[in-house]
């Protein structure tokens, strides 16, 4: 048998990508998660891509780059995965123009591999196998999940850091099933998202003041701590409750929006996927609410929700989404919302930010707060723009 590759996987879903990372593993590839996050990452991407580029990309590139440069990889024996969305999205080049760095850097022998389902670049496409498929989702409704229980935990846990251990704890158990082929059918991969939801209710709580604030926007910058600069962890620190919509919603709203797109085939597939994924999204959705939790409605009844709110025939990028998002964490409470996104994405600006001046005069109860990320940006700014946010005071809706 020949030995093994290592398959680097640049920072994206770090909420998910402890369990995903093992959709990836097979007899070829031994996949590792690239998790450095100094900003200063861009300054490397910048030396070699041009700065029209978007923001997402020169923070890959120099992930990739100073792994590479570190030595503890062997080129000859290593390969880089590269997620691509395959629409409008100027980061799915990439993938072609890291080839033509890497090359110019001696590192011709490091393959890329293409992680999509629009069958673009076909030459370096990752192929996608039934059970990639089935460890995919489980890992993406566990990471759901986990997210969901330890941010809603957290602002309120009697002893710090308790929340976020008992996450730890659970990625290290849900990745050994993930790793054994274990509980990844519908019935079992439910009850292991009931077991953690009975864990996290078990921890000691106390009553304390904590600001509601949702997240929406880019996937990269509202998922990946390297682009949105360790939001999260300074949110947390506010001490912020803090709601991001799941990696399913996201994967619903793909299925959703590219079901009428491609070949006949591929269609039926994505019908069937939706089907599948979206009856498990709804029973984990009832778990979570009967253990008191909040999550966002499923993602059909979450696009009803969205009529009148959201441009529903806009699905470019994160199109509809966005402001879906926005719409559905109001109406639970979460009245702040810090809109994200990275410097030069095009969709993202016209599609996601375009939306938020309607939608703040549609959401007079909410607070939209846009927040760009780029290289050139210090954290004074950024920083500003959150701080104004978390220090304005909203009038009770309710009187």
């Amino acid at each position: 048998m020949a030995e093994k590759r290592t398959l680097l996987i640049p920072s994206l879903l770090d909420d998910w990508f402890p369990l995903l990372q093992y959709a990836f593993a097979s007899e070829q590839w031994d996949p590792v998660l690239l998790t450095e996050d100094d900003p200063q990452l861009a300054e490397l991407g910048l030396r070699h891509f041009h700065n029209e580029l978007c923001y997402p990309v020169f923070l890959v590139a120099g992930q990739v780059l100073s792994a590479l440069r570190s030595g503890n990889y062997d080129s000859a024996r290593t390969g880089v995965l590269f997620g691509q969305a395959g629409d409008e999205c100027r980061g799915s080049c990439g993938i072609r123009l890291m080839r033509r760095v890497l090359d110019g850097l001696g590192y011709e022998q490091v393959a890329l591999l293409s992680l999509n389902v629009r069958g673009i670049d076909r030459d370096t496409g990752l192929p996608i196998t039934p059970s990639m498929v089935r460890r995919a989702l489980a890992a993406a409704v566990w990471g759901d999940t986990l997210a969901l229980l330890r941010n809603q935990t957290r602002p309120y846990e009697a002893v710090p850091g308790t929340a976020e251990a008992l996450w730890r704890q659970w990625m290290d158990t849900l990745g050994q099933d993930l790793a054994q082929d274990r509980n990844l059918f519908r019935r079992e991969l439910l009850a292991r998202c009931r077991e953690m939801a009975a864990s996290f209710r078990a921890v000691e709580t106390v009553p304390r003041p904590a600001q509601k604030v949702a997240v929406v926007g880019e996937i990269y910058t509202k998922y990946c701590r390297l682009g949105n600069w360790n939001l999260e962890r300074y949110l947390a620190a506010e001490p912020c409750e803090i709601a991001v919509g799941g990696i399913t919603w996201y994967a619903l709203y793909y299925m959703d929006t590219h079901m009428l797109k491609g070949s006949a085939p591929l269609r039926r597939v994505y019908r069937l996927l939706f089907r599948y994924l979206s009856g498990i999204q709804r029973e984990m959705i009832a778990i979570l609410r009967e253990a008191g939790y909040t999550a966002l409605p499923p993602l059909p009844e979450l696009k009803r929700q969205a009529e009148g709110y959201a441009p529903l025939r806009v699905t470019v990028a994160d199109g509809w989404l966005i402001a879906a998002e926005i719409n559905g964490w109001a109406r639970l409470g979460y009245r702040k919302v810090l809109c994200i996104q990275p410097f030069a994405c095009l969709p993202g600006h016209i599609f996601g930010k375009g939306q938020y001046a309607a939608l703040q005069r549609k959401l007079p109860q909410a607070r939209l707060v846009s927040v760009d990320y780029d290289a050139s940006t210090g954290p004074g700014t950024v920083q500003s723009r959150i701080r104004m946010l978390l220090d304005e005071r909203l009038e009770d809706p309710h009187g």
